[in-house]
């Protein structure tokens, strides 16, 4: 029997109100700020007349607190303002800080190796734009939940250690313009050429591979094969585009031509499920469930594959969703399947299972009866408590999986499904590593078009922030996200738009839902579109954090009754045995 605990150490730590962590989090910035150069005056405004109380800290330039009631530091953004200095080691007593951010500085010496005992529950680690030297250190692997790791634009030497490797959740990594040497640990090649380019000595995938081949030998043969290759490159790129064009929805990778065919040649395959079933399921229950994938049992289309409404043979009914996308090898997609298996809420869709068909990547999902946010919003409607419950539950899903390091990258109203008790469950989680577009031009492959930030070239906790703003709206106008058509001032374009336009005007109540005016409702309607504007800003340091905005909408929530258990504890680690 394997054992899988994560600690709820971290739950107990981070929900913390004590006086002495209190003030450990003054000391920690009354340490930064004296052993830090600022000759612009950046930190000016940190003042600290009172040590016994933390009540200010929270508004203090680059500092971000849990909520107003909290004050535990959450984040310390303190990007390009000239500080210069070593990494301080009073940074120890933040000790609940979850995202650190020094990048563009003047900071000088090495990365501590002690950083990740400092500070075991960083998600984000961005060190990059500064003077640092000497190697990374191995014992960064330490800091388990990182889920970003920035350290490009530095003078760090040495090989990449092969620890980095096992840091699970990690989603970016940028190592670039260094003078790191070795050859690249082959598990971290996902990361692609531009997380490690400008550094000479570096080798291996996905850089060119190691050996000991003359350099003009190389140049002479790259320059032949160029030639040699034009012609074919070029061809090769009218076929792609051409294939493209060919092609539905997002991220389509597959030869479509008989993929039912296909699936139903290897209708004796064994779907896998991660709870040990009564009857074993296989291929063919699968097929004959969603009557051949038929487009009548289509519950909805999305950048991440076409989902089916499945009735099993017993009665129970299941959700089945053909993944779009290249397709990752077998291994890493089983890999990336028992990582969802481990992830548990109650406001998350939880994956059943999966089966893998060459090419083919299905996953089964609980099926919810209410089906999406989208299709009760746009096509049957819904009252505003029922939009305020969807709302808390919807944010308490995705705040839950910020807090434990995890980015969703395709939010959307399609996303937000609804149970029998129309509490909202979220789904599409944790597929950003076996979802994605073959097209390297499509600036929309990693969401859904309408909900993708602006400044968003890859998934990012603020760029999830700025997709639940767009669902916000949607519940507060009833408007879809795309090409809302206004025939009074004749406006055509985007949610946020039209909703910027209508603030800037004065006219703020014209865009709210017409079903909704006049019930009873119009304080709470405004603040809760307070809090998406909020969430939409245009620059991404001004968006709040996920657990901030669950708290928001969860203090309308408690005046009709929404209880939820636990729902104060963020970030929720639940124990998990596996067998």
């Amino acid at each position: 029997m394997k054992k899988l605990t994560i600690s709820i150490t971290f739950f107990i730590i981070l929900i913390s109100s004590s006086s002495s962590h209190a003030e450990d989090d003054v000391l920690c910035l009354k340490g930064l700020k004296s052993s830090l150069t600022d000759p612009s005056n950046r930190l000016s405004t940190w003042s600290f007349s009172n040590s016994s109380s933390s009540s200010s800290i929270c508004k203090l330039t680059g500092v971000s607190c849990w909520n107003a009631k909290e004050n535990r530091i959450l984040s310390l953004q303190l990007q390009s303002m000239q500080l210069a200095g070593q990494i301080p080691e009073s940074l120890k007593l933040c000790r609940s800080l979850q995202s650190l951010d020094l990048s563009d500085n003047d900071f000088s010496g090495s990365i501590p190796s002690e950083i990740c005992s400092w500070l075991p529950y960083l998600v984000a680690l961005d060190l990059s734009g500064n003077k640092l030297s000497g190697s990374i250190p191995s014992q960064i692997v330490d800091c388990k939940f990182l889920n970003s790791l920035a350290l490009s634009d530095n003078k760090l030497t040495g090989p990449v250690p092969s620890q980095l490797t096992r840091l699970d959740r990690l989603r970016k990594l940028s190592l670039s313009h260094n003078d790191l040497s070795g050859s690249i640990p082959s598990d971290l090649s996902q990361f692609g050429e531009d997380g490690f380019t400008g550094n000479g000595g570096l080798c291996g995938k996905p850089l060119p591979n190691c050996g000991s081949f003359n350099v003009t030998i190389i140049v002479i043969a790259g320059v032949i094969g160029a030639l040699g290759s034009v012609g074919f490159g070029l061809f090769w790129w009218f076929f792609i585009r051409s294939s493209n064009r060919n092609g539905y929805g997002a991220g389509k990778c597959k030869d479509d031509s008989d993929w039912i065919g296909l699936l139903r040649s290897h209708k004796l395959v064994q779907v896998t499920l991660f709870q040990k079933p009564i009857v074993k399921i296989k291929l063919a229950d699968v097929i004959a469930a969603t009557n051949g994938f038929d487009s009548e049992n289509v519950v909805v289309s999305s950048r991440t594959g076409v989902s089916y409404r499945a009735d099993l043979a017993d009665g129970s009914v299941l959700e089945v969703k053909r993944l779009s996308g290249g397709g990752v090898e077998v291994s890493e997609f089983k890999s990336e399947m028992n990582k969802l298996d481990q992830i548990s809420h109650p406001n998350l869709v939880p994956v059943l299972g999966y089966c893998v068909v060459e090419d083919e990547r299905l996953l089964v999902y609980k099926h919810m009866v209410n089906g999406t946010l989208y299709s009760q919003l746009h096509r049957i409607g819904l009252d505003w408590p029922v939009r305020v419950r969807i709302g808390v539950g919807a944010a308490r899903g995705l705040a839950w999986l910020h807090q434990t390091g995890c980015v969703h990258g395709y939010i959307s109203s399609n996303v937000v499904l609804l149970d029998d008790d129309f509490d909202a469950r979220v789904i599409d989680y944790g597929l950003g590593k076996v979802v994605g577009s073959c097209d390297s031009s499509d600036s929309f492959g990693l969401g859904e078009f309408g909900y993708v930030a602006p400044e968003c070239m890859v998934a990012s906790l603020s760029g999830d922030v700025y997709g639940f703003g767009v669902v916000l709206l949607e519940i507060v106008t009833g408007q879809k996200p795309v090409l809302v058509k206004d025939g009074e001032d004749g406006f055509n374009g985007g949610l946020v738009d039209w909703v910027s336009k209508h603030l800037s005007d004065g006219k703020s109540k014209d865009a709210i839902d017409k079903r909704l005016i006049g019930k009873g409702y119009d304080d709470e309607i405004m603040q809760v579109l307070r809090i998406a504007c909020s969430c939409v800003a245009s620059w991404d340091k001004e968006r709040p954090l996920m657990v901030e905005v669950y708290e928001s909408l969860k203090s309308l929530g408690d005046g009709y009754g929404f209880l939820y258990e636990h729902s104060d504890e963020f970030p929720l680690i639940f124990n998990k045995l596996t067998e």
